[in-house]
């Protein structure tokens, strides 16, 4: 008994000698130097070069914005499309589905050109600013516009609503930063100062 003793408290010494000469044979890990951070990438290289007279005024980018998903059935000049958003910009519903419950739902550009592509492609869609409210502050601006959606040019639109269309101007050009909308209902008309087009609050 007491040799097994002394041989299990000689084992654990040399495991406890082994493990130290190990340990301290063992080279220090050296700190991998860290690549400097790239510099932020400007804007205007993450997405299609716009056309210059979109991109030149609030009312030239909401036209651009409106005319570029408004057509017969068929393929959109998506580029186009994302050449008037700033990276990281969102295009927000909030409405209420058929059961009357409220739904906000976000989607980033790419998401709405999967989504609206698909029913562009089958589906003839118009849509046209009824009135514009715009209001500016230095850089940045907000436009609340009432609108109409048909499903062809010259029909009586099948929807309106309000879209909240939030702009950011960089120094050489407009962006559109998100657009935030719903669609009128029987218990939700749009306000009489949207509702049509005067003389004073033409487009």
């Amino acid at each position: 008994m007491k040799f097994k003793l002394f041989a299990m408290v000689v084992g654990l010494a040399l495991f406890s000698f082994n493990a130290a000469g190990q340990s301290s044979s063992t080279p220090a890990a050296t700190s991998q130097p860290q690549a400097a951070p790239k510099p932020p990438q400007e804007a205007s290289a993450q997405v299609p070069a716009p056309k210059p007279d979109d991109v030149k005024s609030i009312d030239s980018i909401l036209a651009a914005l409106y005319n570029v998903i408004s057509g017969p059935a068929g393929e959109r000049d998506w580029n186009r499309f994302r050449s008037l958003f700033l990276p990281g910009a969102t295009l927000t519903s909030a409405g209420k589905d058929r059961d009357g419950n409220i739904r906000v739902r976000p989607r980033t550009v790419e998401g709405y050109v999967t989504g609206g592509g698909g029913y562009f492609s089958q589906h003839g869609f118009f849509e046209s600013p009824i009135v514009s409210r715009v209001q500016t502050f230095g850089n940045v601006a907000q436009v609340f516009c009432s609108y109409e959606s048909r499903s062809a040019a010259g029909e009586a639109p099948f929807a309106r609503g309000i879209n909240s269309i939030q702009l950011a101007y960089d120094g050489k050009r407009w962006w559109v930063v998100s657009i935030l909308w719903d669609e009128e209902r029987p218990d939700n008309p749009l306000p009489k100062e949207f509702a049509s087009k005067t003389e004073s609050n033409k487009y």
